[in-house]
């Protein structure tokens, strides 16, 4: 078992020395991993910190407002948050290769940061949360690649910064939670459910559409909130929409609508991990209210496949 105030203690020199007295600018997502990695340089670099939130629109039901509730508000953190949502869509219209669109969002992704880094004075490092998992699933370090991560294998060549700093680069995702913890992030930013760099882009088969991610939003929230409720242990539980339409009856009238797929998983390490069995009375609730409150949903499927063979994510 590591011991983690060493590990704090090891890291912050790390980052002192890495940076020196320039300025650091650290994408952050507001998941775990990037959060941790958030608060462990601001324990390093102190005000020279300043945290770049892009809202994309690919994120969870009203995950941007809590982002910058809990980062402004409660850990003190300088913070920009850029609205480009619609500069998102339009670079994936048309766009329903997943390893394409992960690569799109990706470079997007850093060009908002070049955009923005240059009306800030003389930032030196950019700051990711990558983990161990995205160096390995995107062929790195002698690894056979299983998927592109955006802050990993979609980055481009050249970046308008000295360096990266990622200090969970070595870490598990267990790890890093454990990590948090030790300093002092509440249980309800450090037990958060993993989410994939590029958000609900991959979490939408095919072309990705603000109807389809507003769907699947909703969708998402209801399923997370019954699982919730129902107290069943699970490390990542989501919604997909699946890009298919199926055929339903509404209002006695045939009809076609959406046909979106649940996720639930116990995994350790994210490199393995086994669907979850969730009663059936929870997801015939679940199905119940999906397809009530979600426009144009007419049917719901649960994924039962372990990974490997599967991934965790359907893209």
């Amino acid at each position: 078992m590591r011991d983690w105030n060493q590990f704090i203690e090891d890291a912050v020199k790390d980052i002192q020395r890495q940076t020196g007295d320039k300025p650091v600018l650290a994408a952050l997502s507001g998941g775990v991993d990037s959060s941790v990695a958030a608060v462990m340089t601001h324990r390093a670099v102190g005000n020279r910190l300043t945290c770049l939130f892009v809202d994309h629109g690919l994120m969870r039901k009203d995950e941007g407002d809590e982002v910058e509730r809990i980062f402004r508000g409660q850990f003190d953190i300088r913070l920009i948050r850029v609205n480009a949502k619609e500069r998102f869509l339009r670079k994936l219209a048309g766009v329903t290769d997943p390893e394409t669109k992960r690569k799109i969002i990706g470079e997007e992704f850093i060009l908002v940061f070049e955009e923005e880094a240059k009306k800030l004075d003389g930032i030196g490092f950019l700051m990711q949360g990558t983990i161990y998992t995205d160096v390995t699933e995107s062929g790195k370090d002698g690894h056979k690649a299983v998927k592109a991560h955006h802050n990993v294998g979609g980055l481009p060549d050249l970046l308008p910064f000295d360096g990266l700093v990622e200090p969970l680069r070595s870490l598990y995702k267990h790890e890093v939670r454990d990590l948090g913890d030790a300093l002092g992030l509440p249980p309800t930013l450090t037990r958060r459910q993993p989410f994939p760099g590029p958000g609900l882009g991959v979490r939408v088969l095919g072309e990705v559409t603000a109807e389809r991610l507003d769907v699947l939003r909703e969708a998402d929230a209801i399923f997370r909130e019954e699982m919730d409720q129902a107290g069943i242990a699970s490390d990542e539980y989501f919604a997909i929409h699946t890009g298919l339409q199926s055929v339903g009856v509404k209002d006695g009238a045939r009809v076609f609508g959406h046909l979106i797929a649940l996720r639930a998983v116990k995994t350790d390490d994210l490199v393995t991990a086994g669907w979850v069995r969730v009663p059936y009375d929870v997801l015939e609730r679940v199905s119940a209210r999906i397809t009530e409150e979600c426009p144009g949903v007419c049917r719901v499927v649960y994924d039962i496949t372990a990974k490997p063979p599967a991934t965790i994510e359907w893209e």
